[in-house]
């Protein structure tokens, strides 16, 4: 049974969430889907990806995002750890609790606000030891690959998966928007996201971005 067909039997169905603490796009989209569970019987399982290992080995970068994806092996490496010593369940609301910080309240990427984040879900503060450790790299790595094994390899942050008309998971990078819709509009863009993924041969809609991320709706 397709997504779509499931979800229009009322049956809970699973979208798989591949993010980067870093990215602000991949902040928007998660706060997305986090409205669509409130509309729709969909349940979320959230994974890591990173654009630290996504870009390695790239000298045409810009110097500042080089930098910026330096900083971000941390944070990432901090999520991979907890979900590796705590569970899967802690991987979400230590997202949220991390991405607030960074996008919404604008403290940036800083292993403070990782610390403070880590304070707010009630983990451990050690964790944030692991920001500059490859303990769970391996892991890290695998997950990262899980994400774009799926969507392939000339994408970023975020990518969502979900079973295409075959039951098949289909994947994709975004949707990237911004506000992140909420109440309605978030229903019927994931009805919309639903119905491309049940299209065979659909692979991609596009424009160039005018706007910058805007996080004035969320709390």
């Amino acid at each position: 049974m397709s997504e779509q067909a499931a979800q229009n039997a009322g049956e809970t169905v699973t979208a798989d969430f591949w993010f980067d603490p870093l990215c602000p796009w991949a902040w928007m989209t998660s706060r997305w889907m986090l409205e669509v569970e409130k509309v729709r019987p969909i349940k979320v399982r959230w994974h890591v990806m990173s654009l630290s290992v996504l870009n390695e080995g790239r000298d045409d970068l810009p110097e500042v995002y080089k930098e910026l994806l330096e900083k971000g092996w941390g944070p990432v490496r901090v999520v991979t750890a907890a979900q590796q010593l705590h569970g899967d369940d802690v991987v979400g609301p230590l997202y949220t609790a991390i991405g607030t910080r960074f996008h919404n309240r604008g403290e940036g990427a800083t292993l403070e606000s990782v610390s403070a984040a880590l304070e707010e879900v009630g983990l451990p503060a050690d964790l944030i030891d692991y920001a500059d450790k490859d303990t769970y790299d391996t892991e890290l790595r695998a997950s990262h690959k899980e994400g774009i094994d799926k969507v392939g390899q000339d994408v970023g942050t975020p990518v969502i998966a979900v079973p295409g008309a075959d039951g098949e998971q289909i994947a994709f990078f975004g949707p990237v928007v911004t506000p992140a819709p909420q109440g309605e509009a978030a229903a019927r863009l994931w009805d919309g996201t639903l119905l491309v993924a049940s299209t065979p041969g659909f692979y991609e809609i596009k424009r160039t971005r005018t706007a910058e991320p805007d996080f004035s709706n969320l709390a």
